[in-house]
């Protein structure tokens, strides 16, 4: 059997934020999945001076070590390491999708969806609109720019209409709230979504993973909410900042999130939406969505976030652990899916 050679692609010339968030999930992938017997890994970190190193490893240690490159160099050195394949860790924009186009444009086949897909689902607005003309549940919505008045009365989300982890998202109950909340959000983007706010039943994730062709719907993952005190997702809920600067999981090992039984009451309904909008999107290999319960027990698309590190803290690895496989054993069905 012959090693694969695979690039891990990290970081990110947007901002630390994002390329602290890439190395967070990426470092655990490397450590979770690593098995010299079939593969060779390579790490090609961008940092936010949109430089290129090759370091031995994810610890800021090695990094700094590390010589850096410009996007010239940096390709020469890609092609001498004659990779296999790559998997994209990287959540920034740019990340998403001019960092995949070099990929496809260095016939590098990587793991994940497409740019194309990657910059659909990265505006909420479009997405939505995309999954809502095949027929899935949206919540009424409209985008603003700066200087205008939202028409949708409150309660209502306000949102970036391009930033993730709920960066920048407030729940607005009142008109005096509005100017708060889009000044927050707007912080982050130069257009926001104004969204009804659905009465909270449940909030979930469901997700969907493509093995030999066909697609098998996962267990879904539930977050802990209130309808007082937590009545939608956070960014407190979901990253936290250790006292030493590094970022961690807020949600995970607490009793804020876990896997439902797939016996559960609104399985079916969770699947049929995730598999609904994998298709109306155009994903491959892997699909992640998130869904408002209402009380009824309709799904409401959120929003897509596609995206799989191959963490043991990535969602899709606890969900297709609920089903069975292995960290390793899910890391080699998807290499399988590409090569």
């Amino acid at each position: 059997m012959s090693i694969l050679r695979v690039l891990h692609l990290v970081g990110s010339a947007t901002n630390a934020f994002y390329a602290d968030l890439s190395r967070l999930y990426a470092r655990e992938c490397l450590e979770a999945v690593v098995d010299s017997m079939r593969y060779e890994f390579h790490i090609a970190y961008i940092s936010p001076d949109n430089l290129w190193r090759f370091p031995e490893s994810l610890s800021e240690a090695a990094i700094a070590a590390a010589s850096a490159y410009s996007l010239p160099d940096a390709i020469g050195i890609l092609s001498a390491l004659n990779i296999d394949l790559a998997l994209p860790q990287m959540f920034c924009l740019s990340g998403m999708t001019h960092y995949r186009a070099l990929l496809d444009l260095l016939g590098i086949p990587y793991i994940g969806n497409s740019p194309e897909v990657m910059a659909l689902v990265a505006n909420k607005a479009k997405a939505k609109a995309v999954v809502a003309a095949a027929g899935v549940k949206v919540p009424h919505g409209e985008v603003v720019r700066s200087g205008e008045h939202p028409n949708i009365p409150p309660p209502a989300i306000v949102k970036p209409v391009n930033s993730d982890n709920s960066l920048g998202v407030s729940l607005v109950r009142n008109a005096t709230e509005f100017s708060r909340a889009l000044d927050t959000a707007f912080a982050h983007a130069n257009e926001v979504l104004i969204e009804e706010f659905i009465p909270l039943g449940r909030e979930v994730r469901g997700g969907l993973i493509i093995r030999r062709g066909q697609p098998i719907c996962l267990p879904f993952e539930e977050y802990l909410l209130d309808a007082k005190t937590t009545p939608i997702r956070s960014y407190a809920e979901k990253l936290i900042r250790s006292d030493d600067g590094n970022l961690g999981y807020a949600a995970k090992g607490n009793g804020k999130s876990w896997i439902a039984n797939k016996d559960d009451a609104i399985a079916l309904a969770v699947w049929d939406a995730v598999q609904t909008c994998h298709d109306a999107l155009g994903c491959r290999h892997y699909s992640l969505f998130d869904f408002r319960i209402d009380p009824s027990g309709q799904p409401w698309f959120l929003e897509a976030g596609l995206y799989c590190s191959f963490s043991p803290n990535s969602v899709l690895s606890e969900m297709t652990n609920a089903l069975g496989f292995s960290l390793p054993a899910f890391f080699e069905m998807m290499l399988d899916s590409v090569c």
